[in-house]
């Protein structure tokens, strides 16, 4: 079964180059990259800045991606309203929750995890996990994050051959984190990092997705096309899987 999995930090629906709030352009660069799940950072609600808009059920029914689970991390207030990362899907989610990775003194970060039974015809299904995560800014702090999540639960239960999609903004500055703790653990990745951030020149590859177990990574890219490249202070990355009977 061919999957096809979207991870974007949409910058809470704002260009990062006019500075504009527009959830019909994030919602219609998601629907050019035609994902079946899609992996979301900075997702907003309330504030004015947004019109008090709750930006997930705004993009779920624009995109027409039903399925969808949605936690916020960071809380500002009437003007900004609040953020966090969210999860779509084509298919139902049987679970969803949101593990902290906060650092002290540092701003919230979290992993959203959900699980979503795949169709592989003639009525059979088959389990996956989806983990969508926002990491720190220091390189300290990621690294902390990245150890906390591998070895705590849900994600230290999973056997080696369940599959598993991990993706997101890292932060990876460097582009140390997938050789240095996402491969020991049984992640496989790009052999080259796409790079995504700034999305008007991108230098850096501070996002990525990584595949473990019975499922296949065919391809990952990133979205260059133009309206990418106004909708977000980030590109989209999109990514080709094939999941196992």
């Amino acid at each position: 079964m061919r999957i096809r999995v979207l991870s974007w930090n949409i910058h809470k629906c704002t260009g990062g180059l006019d500075r504009r709030y527009m959830p019909e352009r994030t919602a219609r660069m998601i629907e050019i990259c035609a994902p079946d799940i899609a992996l979301l950072q900075e997702v907003a609600e309330g504030g004015s800045w947004y019109r008090g808009d709750r930006q997930i059920d705004r993009l779920a029914e624009l995109v027409g991606l039903p399925h969808y689970s949605y936690f916020i991390n960071v809380r500002f207030g009437s003007r900004r309203g609040a953020y966090g990362n969210a999860i779509l899907s084509r298919w139902p989610l049987t679970e969803a929750e949101n593990i902290d990775l906060s650092q002290p003194g540092r701003k919230r970060r979290s992993v959203l995890h959900a699980t979503t039974r795949v169709p592989l015809g003639q009525g059979g299904t088959r389990m996956l996990h989806v983990f969508n995560l926002h990491l720190g800014l220091s390189e300290r702090e990621r690294r902390r994050q990245l150890t906390q999540f591998l070895a705590g639960q849900p994600f230290a239960r999973l056997r080696r051959r369940t599959p598993v999609v991990l993706a997101g903004d890292l932060n990876d500055v460097w582009g140390t984190l997938g050789a240095k703790l996402l491969e020991p653990n049984g992640f496989v990745g790009t052999a080259r990092p796409q790079r995504t951030f700034p999305a008007y020149a991108p230098l850096r590859a501070l996002d990525g997705l990584y595949v473990r177990g019975s499922i296949d990574l065919q391809s990952l890219r990133a979205v260059r096309r133009q309206p990418a490249r106004l909708a977000s202070d980030h590109l989209p990355l999109l990514a080709e899987l094939q999941l196992r009977a």
